[in-house]
């Protein structure tokens, strides 16, 4: 894993550098010299809070009794029609 470091001009320049970047490893960008911000893959991040990809039955779960909420969404029967316009 290797780490860049991009000034604060450097990222506005060109963000597309920087994602391409943090696809390698972190990117601190720099305000005055100083790193003032990280930059880094969406999953590196949940690895580093020790979080799993967030869905509504994990927020369930982590309500006190959450766990045992039954919750049966109910079917949609959506049909699309084609429209005309004139």
């Amino acid at each position: 894993m290797s780490i860049h470091t991009l000034s604060s001009r450097d990222f506005t320049r060109d963000v597309s550098a920087a994602k391409r970047a943090a696809a390698e490893g972190p990117v601190f960008i720099t305000n005055r010299g100083r790193p003032a911000f990280a930059l880094l893959k969406i999953d590196d991040y949940y690895r580093l809070t020790d979080q799993g990809e967030m869905t509504l039955l994990t927020v369930m779960e982590g309500i006190p009794g959450g766990a045992s909420i039954e919750f049966e969404p109910s079917h949609l029967d959506i049909q699309l029609r084609s429209t005309a316009f004139d």
